[in-house]
């Protein structure tokens, strides 16, 4: 299938050579073109100077990039998206963005009669360079089984949840998830240091009990030795949360540990940790006072 993929960022970069590894004709747009250069190399696809001229022949275009203004701009700009794609193509977009977002993008695509899904993506980097994401997709039915085998190639799990913006919401309830547990790692290896245990024999027993999770399993290690390079940064995490919470305003959820997480995070920041990894919060924790 001629596809495209707008933004090559450290998820959307691996995303698109899987969509190439998996026999698409891949064109792909990203803002540093030099970047774009060095995947249609790496991938043997090609790359276009605008997101319009990348959509002009895809059936199916996929969009991943920083948050609602920049998704804005790459699929209603001048030059956007939707000024080069089809009528009967499908618009996926994987930014994790707003719901309002995706039902404003979902209105103006659907006056082209361009299909669209919000379908925002869990896994993180290491995912997306293995190929194996979650997938949590908003949209029609038709559109959703038109693209799905093509997501296919970079995905272990997708899901249908509802109309546009499903996807994003879903996306939300994941971000509130991780951040309380990371809170909570990251208190649990605080304390193992501070009681004088040794912390790598306690997580390796726990982590296969009733306390064990992703996190745990993939960053008690790396917390207990203070190394936080690892993935999703706490800038984007923030970006993250203040959707949360502000969709939370909207439908009147209460989010108490939502809320006093995004504040440590904001602590982080002011450590000057926004590009570490999200189980950096462990950080703030041993340089209290």
């Amino acid at each position: 299938m001629n596809v495209a993929f707008i933004g090559l960022g450290v998820m959307g970069y691996p995303m698109a050579g899987h969509l190439a590894k998996a026999g698409h004709q891949v064109n792909v747009y990203n803002r540093t073109q030099s970047k774009a250069a060095r995947w249609a190399e790496e991938y043997k696809g090609t790359y276009a100077e605008t997101p319009a001229a990348a959509a002009a022949e895809a059936d199916i275009v996929f969009v991943c990039v920083g948050n609602d203004d920049d998704l804005r701009e790459v699929v209603c700009g001048e030059s956007g998206v939707l000024k080069g794609i089809a009528a009967g193509s499908v618009l996926v977009d994987h930014t994790t963005a707003s719901a309002d977002v995706a039902r404003e993008i979902n209105a103006i695509a659907s006056a082209q009669n361009v299909g669209f899904l919000d379908a925002p993506v869990s896994g993180g980097q290491a995912g997306a360079e293995n190929g194996v994401l979650s997938v949590m997709v908003g949209g029609d039915e038709a559109s959703f089984t038109h693209a799905a085998p093509v997501i296919e190639a970079y995905a272990k799990s997708i899901r249908l949840l509802g109309d546009v913006g499903a996807g994003q919401l879903a996306k939300m309830v994941n971000q509130i998830c991780i951040g309380g547990l990371v809170q909570a790692l990251s208190e649990a290896v605080h304390f193992a240091k501070c009681s004088g245990l040794d912390a790598e024999q306690v997580f390796d027993v726990i982590q296969h009990g009733a306390a064990g999770s992703w996190q745990m399993a993939n960053r008690h290690q790396t917390m207990i030795n203070n190394e936080f390079e690892f993935g999703f940064a706490v800038d984007w995490m923030r970006k993250d949360f203040k959707i949360v919470l502000d969709e939370a305003r909207k439908n009147g959820a209460r989010l108490p540990v939502t809320s006093l997480v995004d504040q440590f995070y904001a602590d982080v920041q002011a450590m000057g940790g926004g590009r570490l990894d999200t189980s950096s919060l462990l950080k703030r924790l041993e340089t209290e006072d």
